[in-house]
C-alpha cells in the first residue's frame, strides 16, 4: 500500500500532524496506529462507574477571567472550552499550606510554619528565573539552585521541606530537581505565555475528544462521529521503518509493508529510546544522541474509590499533602468531590522512580501501602478500604515507555532541536519535539502543525 505521507502514531502530535497536511492540500495520508484507538496519552477509563483521565487531565497555561491575553490563548483551552464545552475544573492550590499532614499520626502541620516554608521556596524559585537570563553554558539543575541560594549541599532533607519541594517541582515535572534544568523551565513559558490557571478535566466525553474534534475535521466519520476513514489504520505496531533518498518503507509487526515519500514518526520519546522501532539504515549518531540526552518522565495518577467520605471537604480542602520522611511517597492527594460530586475517590499523584516501583507490584500491594498512609494522616477517622483501585502503567507499556519528557540539565537548545529535526525523508513529532512546551497537550498539538510545516516544505522543494 503506497501513499504520499504515513504518519506513525495517532496521538495529538500526529492527529495534528495530519490536520495541518490536509490543509495543505496533502491528503494522500496513511495514519498507523499502534492500538485500538486514537488520543495517545490522552485517554479516558472506565472506573467505579465513571470514565475518569489516566492520562493527561489538565489544561495547563490559562488566563485569569478578565485577563486580556492578545492573542495568546492557549489552543487546547480554545477547543475545550469553546468548541466542545468540556466539563472542567479551575485547581486551587492555594490552601496547601493548611492541609500538609505529617507522617506520626498526629494530624496537620501548623499552616504558618508550612507557609514559611512555601515563601522560601518561591524566592528560590524566583532568583532562578533569573539564572535563566544568563547564557546557556550557565545553567545549573533546580537542586544546584537551591543549594546556591539556600546554602544546603543536598538540598531539602525535612518531611515538610520536601513534601513542598516535590509540590513545587516532581508533581510539575515528573523528575526530581537534581534532573530539571534551570534554564528551561525557570520561569515555564506555558504559564508565561498563556495564564498561570491550570483546568481539570472531568468530562465523561473525555478529554480525548479534543483529538477526535481534530481528527474528525479531516477524516471521514459516521452519524454518530466516530472515525470511519480507511486512511485510518488501528492495530499496527511499526516494527521497521526503512528510508532511502527516494522512499520510505514501514514494515507493521503483522508483517504488512507500506510504502510513501514522507513519513512521520510521533511516537513517544520513551518509544524511540527503546527501540521498538528499528530504523534502516540506522539513524546518524547526531539524531541518536539527541534523543538519549533527554528524559521521559512517568507520572502516575492512582485512583482510589472508598465506600464513604472521611476527608474534609468545602472550600479549600481539594489538595493535600502527606510529608514523609521517604521524598515522593504518595504525597500528593486531590478528593474529587467537585469534579465528581458524591463519588467518594481520591487522586494520589507520584513520579518516577516510585512511579516504576509501583507498576512492578500489585495493585493490592499499592493499596495497601495508600491505606497505611491515608490513616497515617487521618488517625482519628474511621478510614475504610478502598473498594476500587486504578493504577496506570505508562512505564511498562511498550507503545509510550513512559508519560512526558523533560528537560535535564546539560541540554542546550541546539541539542534540543535536533530532536526534532527530520533524517531525509523520515520527520519527527511529538510533545517531546516542542522547544517551549514539552509535556503538554498543547505542546504535543503544536509540535504536530509544526512539524508537518517543515514536511510541506521538503515537499514543495522537491516538486
Amino acid at each position: 500500500m503506497k501513499a504520499k505521507v504515513i504518519i506513525i502514531g495517532a496521538g495529538m502530535s500526529g492527529i495534528s500532524a495530519g490536520k495541518q497536511l490536509s490543509d495543505a492540500g496533502i491528503t494522500d495520508l496513511l495514519i498507523l496506529e499502534a492500538t485500538d484507538r486514537i488520543g495517545g496519552r490522552i485517554r479516558k477509563t472506565e472506573f467505579a462507574g465513571m470514565n475518569i483521565e489516566m492520562g493527561a487531565n489538565w489544561v495547563e497555561g490559562v488566563a485569569h477571567e478578565g485577563e486580556a491575553r492578545n492573542d495568546d490563548v492557549n489552543p487546547i483551552w480554545s477547543i475545550v472550552n469553546n468548541e466542545l464545552g468540556l466539563t472542567t475544573f479551575c485547581s486551587n492550590y492555594d490552601n496547601i499550606a493548611s492541609n500538609t499532614y505529617n507522617e506520626d499520626g498526629t494530624g496537620l502541620y501548623d499552616e504558618d510554619f508550612v507557609k514559611r516554608t512555601i515563601d522560601e521556596a518561591n524566592e528560590v524559585q524566583k532568583k532562578g528565573n533569573k539564572i535563566s537570563e544568563r547564557p546557556r553554558s550557565d545553567d545549573i539543575s533546580v537542586m544546584a539552585m537551591q543549594r546556591f541560594f539556600e546554602h544546603t549541599p543536598y538540598g531539602p532533607t525535612k518531611p515538610v521541606d520536601m513534601v513542598i519541594d516535590y509540590y513545587m517541582n516532581d508533581y510539575e515535572f515528573a523528575e526530581p530537581p537534581r534532573v530539571t534544568s534551570v534554564q528551561s523551565t525557570h520561569p515555564l513559558p506555558t504559564f508565561v505565555k498563556f495564564g498561570e490557571n491550570v483546568y481539570f478535566v472531568a468530562d465523561q466525553r473525555g478529554y480525548e475528544s479534543v483529538v477526535h474534534y481534530i481528527a474528525g475535521q479531516y477524516l471521514e466519520t459516521d452519524g454518530l462521529g466516530a472515525i470511519v476513514d480507511p486512511r485510518l489504520m488501528l492495530n499496527k505496531a511499526v516494527q521497521e521503518i526503512t528510508y532511502s533518498e527516494d522512499c520510505v518503507t514501514v514494515k507493521t509487526e503483522d508483517g504488512w509493508l507500506y510504502e510513501a515519500e514522507y513519513v512521520m514518526v510521533s511516537v513517544s520519546l520513551g518509544v524511540l529510546q527503546s527501540n521498538l522501532i528499528t530504523f534502516s539504515p540506522p539513524l546518524p549518531e547526531w539524531k541518536t544522541f539527541s534523543l538519549y540526552q533527554f528524559d521521559m518522565a512517568v507520572y502516575t495518577k492512582i485512583f482510589l474509590k472508598f465506600p464513604k467520605r472521611f476527608w474534609p471537604v468545602g472550600s479549600g480542602t481539594e489538595f493535600f499533602l502527606y510529608a514523609s520522611s521517604r521524598r515522593g511517597y504518595y504525597p500528593i492527594w486531590q478528593h474529587l468531590e467537585k469534579e465528581y460530586p458524591g463519588c467518594s475517590i481520591l487522586l494520589v499523584t507520584i513520579t518516577d522512580d516510585e512511579s516504576r516501583r509501583i507498576e512492578q507490584q500489585s495493585d493490592e500491594q499499592t493499596k495497601a501501602e495508600a491505606m497505611e498512609v491515608l490513616r497515617k494522616m487521618f488517625p482519628d477517622r474511621d478510614v475504610p478500604d478502598a473498594t476500587d483501585i486504578f493504577v496506570p502503567r505508562w512505564w511498562s507499556d511498550k507503545f509510550f515507555r513512559g508519560s512526558f519528557s523533560n528537560w535535564p540539565i546539560g541540554v542546550d537548545s541546539y541539542e534540543y532541536d535536533q530532536i526534532g529535526k527530520p533524517v531525509g525523508r523520515v520527520h519527527f513529532t511529538g510533545e517531546h519535539t516542542s522547544e517551549h512546551y514539552n509535556g503538554y497537550v498543547h505542546g504535543a498539538y503544536l509540535a504536530g502543525k509544526h512539524s508537518a510545516d517543515i514536511l510541506i516544505d521538503h515537499a514543495k522543494r522537491e516538486k
